[in-house]
């Protein structure tokens, strides 16, 4: 069985590994940029359609787990 990460855990490794600012991120995925901070610090979740700007916007797609 593959080892599956909550998809928080791959946004916010995403998030880290891209080099960018939170303010370029969050200009660029339409956030405000404290609300991206919280998230990032874990002191607020995201709403579902930030989550999917922002998976959009790392590269990042949803994909069915075979069982």
């Amino acid at each position: 069985m593959k080892n599956s990460q909550s998809m928080t855990a791959v946004l916010l490794k995403a998030i880290k590994q891209s080099d960018q600012s939170l303010y370029a991120i969050a200009k660029a995925t339409g956030m405000q940029k404290t609300a991206l901070g919280r998230f990032v610090s874990g002191k607020q979740s995201l709403r579902l359609d930030f989550a999917d700007k922002l998976a959009s916007y790392l590269g990042l797609e949803l994909v069915k787990k075979d069982r």
